[in-house]
């Protein structure tokens, strides 16, 4: 699976190629861990050599990643529709991925391995919050716990102040100022 990803871009012939492979968590936790629990994406990945030093990658991710809900801690199944385009150049001696549209690769490199840029467009087409679409739909048992040990809120000292003595006078003159 994460083989296909290495790319043999010294070798590899002008034109478009295709490669494809299906991922699961394995795949999203090899080098650390991250919130993915269940994994199944299906990965297309269309290489374009443009020209000697010039590639073309169009990411293209379908599939459903399952991670836990914020809000209960419940599986949580999210879809993973999401595609990605980035030209390659292999030039210099030094990788510079600054870039969202370009990476720059040593032009010494005989391989370049995409699956740290799938894995991250997977990761980064997820929302940033992960919770079920209401609070029905979490485990009320859980919400039910998360309700018994919530901390009231105590109201600073300086709100109690502004509360007693009224508006701040300096507001006031800025309102004066606003009224002219």
């Amino acid at each position: 699976m994460v083989d296909a990803l290495k790319l043999k871009i010294k070798s590899l012939p002008f034109g478009t190629h295709a490669v494809e492979c299906h991922v699961d968590e394995s795949f999203f936790n090899i080098d650390e861990q991250t919130e993915v629990r269940r994994a199944d994406v299906d990965v297309t990945l269309e290489v374009t050599r443009k020209s000697e030093n010039t590639y073309r990658l169009e990411i293209s991710c379908h599939g459903t990643v399952t991670t836990s809900c914020d809000r209960c801690l419940d599986d949580l199944d999210l879809p993973v529709e999401t595609d990605y385009c980035l030209t390659v150049e292999q030039m210099g001696t030094e990788l510079d991925d600054s870039n969202d549209e370009l990476l720059i690769v040593p032009s010494d490199w005989r391989e370049l391995d995409a699956a740290p840029l799938v894995r991250d467009t997977v990761l980064l087409a997820l929302p940033m919050t992960h919770c079920h679409e209401s609070e029905q739909d979490c485990n009320a048992d859980m919400l039910a716990a998360l309700d018994r040990h919530r901390a009231e809120a105590v109201p600073d000292d300086d709100d109690n102040e502004s509360e007693t003595t009224g508006t701040d006078p300096r507001w006031e003159a800025l309102k004066k100022l606003k009224e002219q």
